[in-house]
């Protein structure tokens, strides 16, 4: 799969993806990550790309030349899937995410300021949201959909069963877990769990699921 970000900020995503999960994607090929800097494409040599909002108004609007001039560079014949985060966009979740992962490519457009000039909607395909609250802009937006759609290309987790088991799978969430030590300041791991009876602990897994 190949992903590509417009953002004004390229080093905050870069750097976000150079650990975890999608580090290791990257490095098998099954991930393919490139970002954009919208400031390429700015108005003048001073940088521009944005400018006071037309009716007036706080804050400074992200131009939709230089927006579509971004888009077109990294997708020039519209083969991605071209998204733009945005508060008031479709609300992301995991079956969306598994949609994702079954493209090819996506291109995620990141806004900053008061957003952008509502043009550029005309030339993506789709309005996405995290969660009904503002960020500063749509770089961890796009980070936390990079990092979920990753998980589900194929072969990336190296064991596709730990999605089956995952939270948000089937309508579940995921079953408590634990470790060594057994017992810490008189907490003690669930007996069943320490028996190695794997029917009995599937049927305790099941029972501790919660509904979301």
């Amino acid at each position: 799969m190949k992903i590509t970000v417009l953002t004004l900020f390229p080093e905050m995503v870069e750097n976000a993806l150079n650990f975890s999960i999608p580090s290791r994607a990257q490095k098998s090929g099954q991930l393919e990550l490139k970002i954009v800097n919208i400031r390429d494409f700015a108005i003048d040599n001073r940088g521009t790309v944005d400018d006071s909002p037309y009716g007036g108004g706080p804050g400074m609007v992200l131009r939709v030349d230089v927006a579509h001039k971004a888009l077109e560079s990294a997708d020039p014949t519209h083969k991605a899937l071209r998204i733009m985060l945005s508060p008031d966009g479709e609300i992301f979740n995991q079956e969306t995410a598994k949609n994702f992962s079954q493209k090819n490519e996506m291109v995620i457009l990141c806004g900053r300021y008061e957003g952008f000039d509502a043009r550029i909607e005309k030339y993506i395909d789709l309005k996405l949201s995290i969660g009904k609250f503002v960020l500063s802009g749509g770089e961890i937006a796009a980070l936390a959909v990079i990092d979920t759609v990753t998980r589900l290309i194929p072969g990336v987790l190296g064991n596709d069963k730990s999605i089956i088991h995952e939270t948000f799978e089937q309508d579940l969430s995921d079953y408590p877990n634990f470790t060594r030590p057994e017992e810490y300041l008189g907490n003690k791991v669930p007996e069943v769990l320490l028996t190695g009876h794997h029917g009995e602990i599937e049927k305790w897994r099941n029972v501790n699921k919660k509904s979301v």
